[in-house]
């Protein structure tokens, strides 16, 4: 095992938002939002290891002058500090685009808020001619300025992310990834999914009257077979962590089966 201060391996090629920011978080280590004076010397250097590791390499072979091109590169507003807009250019395109986009969104309820405007019939999706609005209610709930050809650009970039086979339709479960990770309800059951069969059984059991929503008191019900089906101890701060995180998909305390679904199952539903 790696000891805690070494620092997180920069594969710049394979560098997801989330790796993205604890190589940030390691290299600004007094935390003031910058690499700067050592620390940028140690993200360099650290860089430099990387971009070898990855057959990238400039001509130049001396560190310093490797050090100016990079600076020149990267630091658009040259006061010699690095800031995380700055650095996440290095990153892949899409990974920059969701490091970025995240800095922009509030809370998963707000992001749910937004949701439910435009996925009327609950099935999950979007229609792609919707995204522009949703965009923007988004931004607007963040109290974040935006300006059209700003919205546009997102609007863009999200579309070829997401619409991969260009049916004009946009999943809850995709557009997720727009959510910051501590935010992001689905990545809080991996490894502990339903089948469609598992789900439709268990949701039937405590959807007792048909109505296709459940509320907060089945749902706790609902996780603790879960929890036992996975063979896993369930503590009073986990339930509520993984509760609380379910209960902003609800709409008035009610979830409803689609996007129970989303966050529960191992299929994504049809």
């Amino acid at each position: 095992m790696a000891g805690p201060q070494q620092a997180p391996h920069l594969h710049l090629a394979e560098l997801t938002a989330s790796q993205f920011l604890d190589i940030w978080r390691h290299f600004d280590a007094d935390g003031n939002g910058y690499i700067e004076g050592k620390e940028l010397e140690n993200f360099f250097q650290e860089l430099e290891r990387a971009r070898k590791g990855a057959g990238v390499d400039s001509k130049k072979d001396n560190l310093g002058d490797k050090m100016k091109e990079f600076m020149h590169k990267y630091d658009k507003n040259a006061d010699g500090k690095i800031e995380m807009a700055e650095l996440a250019q290095i990153l892949p395109t899409e990974e920059n685009f969701l490091l970025c986009f995240r800095q922009h969104v509030g809370s998963s309820s707000e992001f749910m808020e937004a949701w439910r405007r435009y996925d009327t019939d609950r099935s999950g999706y979007i229609e792609a001619n919707e995204l522009k609005g949703f965009l923007s209610d988004l931004l607007k709930k963040a109290n974040r300025p935006y300006d059209e050809p700003k919205l546009q650009e997102y609007t863009q970039t999200i579309l070829r992310m997401f619409d991969m086979n260009g049916d004009g339709k946009l999943g809850l479960s995709e557009m997720s990834r727009l959510l910051p990770v501590q935010e992001n309800f689905l990545l809080k059951f991996q490894g502990m999914k339903l089948s469609s069969d598992e789900f439709n059984a268990i949701f039937a059991f405590y959807d007792k009257d048909g109505n296709g929503f459940i509320d907060e008191n089945e749902l706790d019900a609902l996780l603790k077979d879960l929890y036992e089906k996975n063979k896993k101890e369930m503590n009073i701060h986990q339930l509520t962590n993984y509760r609380k995180s379910i209960m902003n998909l609800s709409d008035g305390g009610k979830l409803y089966r689609k996007e129970l679904e989303m966050v529960l199952c191992n299929e994504p539903p049809m």
